[in-house]
């Protein structure tokens, strides 16, 4: 259960709440399973906190900072999480549906069995994060780095990632029928067993280095 003591501090006002972590910075808050949904978070410090199945449904994060923090189960779905920082962050199991993350930063965040269906990641940084098995089908990645992700097992049905950076990623076993590659870049990427019925490669650099006509 969440602590109420830092959840009162929390909601109080950004700036207080703020200067509290940065003088407490040996303190890992507990918001397990708090309910924040509908709230404006933005630019918040959530930084080594505790949000174990935590909701955030239709809240807005607008550049908040969740560096190496646990929301594993958490519900994040309908939030606004542009430029919001994830780094190094669990999010395994989480539910990032239909959520707005452009330009955020989940590099090296173990997003494993995630659920980010129709979600926007446009230009968002996924460089080495760990997506096996998530759920992302129809969802917005043109122009995402996922350079040496994980994306063994995922199903990415009908998702858009053209222009995306996937330079050594794994996509072996994954589901990429009727996706968007169209002038991805793939080199050196594992496609071994990768599902490609119907996917757009037009202009594509393939594992091999080759252009795709």
């Amino acid at each position: 259960m969440a602590n109420q003591e830092h959840l009162s501090l929390f909601m109080k006002d950004v700036i207080l709440w703020n200067r509290w972590r940065q003088s407490n910075p040996q303190i890992k808050p507990d918001f397990r399973d708090a309910n924040f949904s509908g709230n404006d978070l933005r630019g918040r410090n959530f930084s080594g906190v505790d949000l174990t199945g935590a909701d955030f449904q239709g809240t807005d994060l607008i550049k908040a900072d969740f560096s190496s923090t646990d929301l594993s189960e958490a519900d994040l779905s309908n939030t606004d999480l542009r430029k919001a920082k994830l780094v190094n962050s669990e999010l395994d199991g989480a539910d990032l549906s239909v959520s707005n993350s452009r330009g955020a930063d989940l590099s090296n965040a173990d997003l494993h069995e995630a659920n980010l269906i129709k979600g926007n990641f446009e230009e968002t940084d996924f460089i080495g994060a760990d997506l096996r098995g998530a759920d992302l089908m129809g969802a917005d990645f043109s122009n995402a780095s996922l350079i040496k992700a994980n994306l063994s097992g995922a199903d990415l049905s009908s998702a858009d990632l053209s222009g995306a950076d996937l330079i050594r990623a794994d996509l072996s076993g994954a589901s990429l029928i009727g996706a968007n590659l169209s002038g991805a870049n793939l080199t050196a990427a594992n496609l071994t067993g990768a599902n490609l019925t119907s996917a757009n490669l037009t202009g594509a650099t393939m594992p091999n280095g080759e252009i795709h006509e």
